[in-house]
């Protein structure tokens, strides 16, 4: 007879729920008709926390993939108007991706269709129970135990 696996069953669970959002956000980022998909938002978030354009170099190494991949993404939203490539003033042989107003905009829309699937996610759990899932979530992104600081 084995025993139960509580953790393998946790491990489970947070596979599920990481399903589970990935379809909800997904479902409201197609109801905005935005023509985004999520690689693309993913990289126009990852442009906005950039306090001056980025080489693809750099976005290839802040989303953890291979430099083509951020061609693919780039060229997809640069023929969107959501990004554009210019020129770096220091080196005119680098090239550096920034936002469009349209990418903002986008983004803004973006922004709101991940509220509107984080409010339809948490809809079941009362206000006690969103504190309490909110300093585990903390602890669990921080990496640091509960109580050791």
């Amino acid at each position: 007879m084995t025993t139960p696996d509580p953790d393998g069953l946790l491990a489970e669970q947070l596979l599920r729920l990481t399903r589970r959002v990935h379809r909800i956000q997904k479902r409201h980022l197609e109801q905005r008709e935005l023509g985004i998909t999520p690689a693309q938002s993913r990289l126009l978030r990852t442009l906005a926390h950039w306090g001056s354009p980025p080489r693809m170099a750099d976005l290839a190494e802040r989303l953890e993939v291979v430099p083509r991949a951020v061609t693919t993404l780039v060229d997809a939203l640069e023929a969107s108007g959501k990004v554009r490539r210019v020129p770096d003033p220091a080196n005119r042989r680098v090239i550096r991706i920034e936002l469009t107003d349209d990418g903002r905009g986008a983004l803004r829309e973006l922004r709101a269709a991940r509220r509107s699937a984080a409010e339809e996610i948490l809809a079941p759990l009362t206000g006690d129970q969103r504190d309490a899932l909110g300093g585990l979530l903390d602890t669990l992104i921080d990496g640091t135990p509960a109580g050791t600081c």
